[in-house]
């Protein structure tokens, strides 16, 4: 990465968490506030910060490709330092939302009708939606209460939207994508809980 490519990255997290900041100056908590939804383009209660182009594929998605899974991810970095990378130009990488550990707080970076580049598999990024959640697979204090509700809550929304089964063939692990090397959400990911609180969202 050169120093402007770096600078640009830079640029994208400031933009983007001023506008998380401010929207929860708005609302009074850390939770996004009403203001979230005029700049969000797909989950009401997320707040928007954008991949770069050069990390997904524009799409017109359920026209093109039907959505048909829901992927669950960990990041194994930071959430600001998630952001920042997909916003760096050339990453290569990005994921529909991100949801930060300690409240639930909720990004998204890629708009649902077009293709985040997450799953490590081009048939599978092309038909899901991609759920990233900050934190390390073998740390489990990352996992908190409210990161699975939030969680679960985006995960029950887009299963409505799209008419997608709440059950384990359709909403899985990164590591459960056919060719992928990631070990992600890991063995401290709490699926039964997760698949209840996604059918009581629904």
């Amino acid at each position: 990465m050169n120093r402007d490519e770096w600078a640009l990255g830079r640029r994208h997290l400031v933009t983007g968490l001023a506008a998380l900041a401010a929207t929860s100056a708005c609302s009074g908590s850390g939770a996004p506030g009403p203001g979230a939804s005029r700049a969000a383009p797909g989950y009401p209660q997320a707040q928007w910060v954008p991949a770069s182009i050069t990390n997904f594929t524009p799409a017109n998605r359920p026209a093109s490709h039907p959505v048909q899974m829901v992927i669950v991810h960990v990041t194994q970095e930071t959430f600001p330092d998630t952001l920042m990378l997909f916003g760096r130009p050339g990453y290569r990488a990005s994921a529909h939302y991100t949801l930060r550990s300690q409240d639930g707080y909720l990004a998204q970076c890629v708009q649902e009708h077009d293709v985040a580049w997450h799953a490590g598999n081009s048939t599978y990024n092309w038909r899901s939606i991609g759920v990233e959640h900050e934190g390390r697979v073998d740390e489990p204090h990352w996992f908190t209460d409210v990161l699975y509700e939030r969680s679960a809550a985006l995960t029950a929304a887009i299963c409505h939207r799209y008419g997608i089964p709440i059950d384990r063939r359709h909403i899985i692990g990164h590591n459960e994508v056919p060719g992928a090397d990631h070990v992600d959400p890991g063995p401290l990911w709490d699926w039964p809980r997760y698949m209840r609180l996604v059918a009581a969202a629904f």
